[in-house]
C-alpha cells in the first residue's frame, strides 16, 4: 500500500547520505584526496568551470595533490583559483604542473575538524528526520483509505528504515573521525 512512499523515503535518505559523504570528502584530513578540489572553480575561457574540467588531479604522494592542466595556458588560472579558495594551500607552479602540499594537521586542528564532521552528521540526521516526518504525515493522511493497523505498520516500517539510515550516518562519521585523528 505504501510502496511509493517507502521508495520516496529511500531515495531522499539515500541522497542525504550521498550529500554527507560528498561534504566530508572535501574536508582535508592531513592526506591528499582529489575530492578536496571538487568545489574549486577556475576561470577558463571566460566562464567558471570545476578544476577537474581543465586538468587532471592526482595524488602522487600521500600529502601531495598534483594538477596537470590540459593546456599550459590554464596554469595561472588554476594557481589563482587555489590562492583565492578557502583551502589554505600554497600552490607550487613549476611551469607544467601545480603541486599542492597538504600540511600535517595539529591536534587542535584535528579536533576542530572532528567538530565540523559531527556538525555535518547532525545536519544529515535532521534532514533524515524531516523526511521521516513528511512521509509519516502522508501515511496518516491515508487513514480514511486504509485501516489503522496498516497506518501503524506503515509508520513502524518508516521508523525502521530511518533507524538504518541514522546508523549509516553514524558509521560514516566514525570512519571520518578515525581518518582525521590518525596521525
Amino acid at each position: 500500500m505504501f510502496k511509493d512512499l517507502m521508495k520516496t523515503l529511500e531515495e531522499k535518505m539515500g541522497k542525504t547520505i550521498n550529500n554527507l559523504e560528498g561534504e566530508l570528502g572535501t574536508l582535508k584530513a592531513g592526506r591528499s584526496n582529489p575530492t578536496m578540489l571538487d568545489r574549486l572553480e577556475v576561470e577558463y575561457y571566460g566562464s567558471m568551470v570545476p578544476v577537474s574540467q581543465v586538468g587532471n588531479v592526482t595524488t602522487p604522494e600521500p600529502r601531495v595533490l598534483m594538477i596537470t592542466p590540459w593546456e599550459k595556458s590554464a596554469l595561472k588560472a588554476i594557481e589563482k583559483a587555489v590562492n583565492m579558495s578557502d583551502l589554505n594551500l600554497n600552490p607550487n607552479n613549476d611551469g607544467s604542473v601545480i603541486r599542492l602540499i597538504i600540511p600535517e594537521l595539529t591536534e587542535e586542528t584535528r579536533k576542530n575538524l572532528v567538530k565540523v564532521v559531527h556538525k555535518k552528521g547532525e545536519e544529515a540526521k535532521i534532514a533524515i528526520r524531516s523526511i521521516r516526518r513528511d512521509v509519516i504525515e502522508k501515511i496518516k493522511s491515508m487513514k480514511k483509505e486504509v485501516s489503522e493497523d496498516e497506518v501503524k505498520k506503515g509508520e513502524e516500517d518508516v521508523q525502521k528504515r530511518v533507524d538504518e539510515y541514522i546508523k549509516k550516518v553514524d558509521l560514516i562519521l566514525q570512519a571520518k573521525e578515525k581518518e582525521i585523528m590518525t596521525v
